[in-house]
């Protein structure tokens, strides 16, 4: 049986991205719970109406309601994954803990753009081992949370097999300002969310060394090519790739120092150390995890992807980035479609 009507969202994961999502729901008139790992940030969305921790300056409508216990996302009609990428599949094994045998299992929406560093797992493979039964959908495409939280227009790929469910959910989650147009292609919308996270980097070493505009405009379409080869090798469509989640958001993260991976790139190409760049933030930057485990998808698909090997032996420190830079170009020259 299928659920029909979704009022009551429950998001996993209160870091910008995930409380920018809450804020476009309330917006868009539905009650949402956010669960938050730490209870400060649950406790300052509560009270003051902020996430003073993650997205900071943005205000909050006090309709939405945070919790630190995911026992209370229990009876939510559909649930958005929006933590880390690499804490997936923990959480949705404690998900799956809650559900309830009396009500059709809430589809799972997976907003976490990486891929699982362990396995080089998908988030929907990763979801549909833990979450067994549970309707899956994948959000991606370009967005920078503050100005998603600000209802600043935005257009996204909302990614789900099941047409008739995908359309009852887009209708309960649009506003005038956030517009989500239906695939069926969930493996080409989350190559693309993951993969231009490590390209972003590629992108930020760039602008740190810099190496000017023709370089950084260089990585995107090359870094575009990896992408497609990628996907096509897993059965992703083309199309999505050179669309909202895959051109659209490699355009935006590679563009603008807002994006927590480019701007990781620009220290890191500035001089200052991968441990450091960590250290001194609270937000994660998926392209570091997600680097090695796009290379080894790609080893096991036979596929090549050059600036994702380059940025994986930055960032493993096998190779420093003078000697990555020079790598890439004194790679043989071919065919612009190879």
């Amino acid at each position: 049986m299928m659920r029909l009507s979704f009022n009551h969202f429950g998001i996993i994961g209160a870091g910008a991205w995930g409380t920018a999502l809450a804020a476009t729901l309330v917006r868009a008139g539905r009650q949402v719970t956010i669960w938050a790992h730490e209870p400060n940030v649950a406790a300052a969305i509560n009270q003051q109406h902020e996430n003073t921790i993650y997205l900071k300056g943005v205000a909050l409508d006090p309709a939405l309601k945070s919790t630190s216990d995911l026992d209370n996302l229990a009876s939510c009609d559909a649930w958005i994954i929006a933590c880390p990428a690499q804490h997936a599949r923990r959480i949705g094994a404690n998900l799956a803990e809650m559900a309830r045998a009396d009500v059709p299992p809430p589809p799972v929406i997976i907003a976490a753009k990486g891929i699982e560093q362990k396995t080089s797992a998908l988030m929907g493979d990763v979801a549909a081992s833990v979450l067994p039964g549970h309707p899956l959908a994948v959000l991606s495409g370009p967005s920078f949370a503050a100005e998603v939280a600000r209802g600043l227009p935005t257009a996204l790929t909302f990614a789900i097999k099941d047409r008739a469910l995908g359309e009852n959910l887009v209708r309960a989650m649009v506003t005038p300002g956030f517009r989500l147009y239906l695939s069926d292609d969930d493996v080409g919308a989350e190559i693309g969310g993951a993969v231009k996270n490590v390209l972003a980097i590629a992108c930020g070493i760039v602008a740190g060394r810099k190496l000017g505009e023709n370089a950084r405009a260089s990585i995107i379409t090359r870094g575009l090519a990896e992408i497609l080869r990628l996907g096509l090798a897993l059965g992703a469509r083309a199309e999505t790739l050179m669309g909202l989640s895959g051109l659209g958001d490699l355009v935006l993260t590679c563009s603008s120092p807002q994006s927590r991976n480019m701007s990781l790139g620009i220290a890191l190409g500035e001089g200052k150390a991968l441990a450091d760049i960590l250290a001194s933030r609270v937000s994660v930057a998926e392209g570091v995890t997600t680097a090695a485990a796009t290379l080894a998808l790609a080893n096991k698909h036979h596929v090549e992807m050059p600036i994702i090997a380059a940025v994986d032996s930055v960032l493993n420190g096998s190779m420093n980035i003078d000697d990555a830079i020079a790598g890439l170009l004194s790679r043989p020259l071919k065919a612009e479609g190879a």
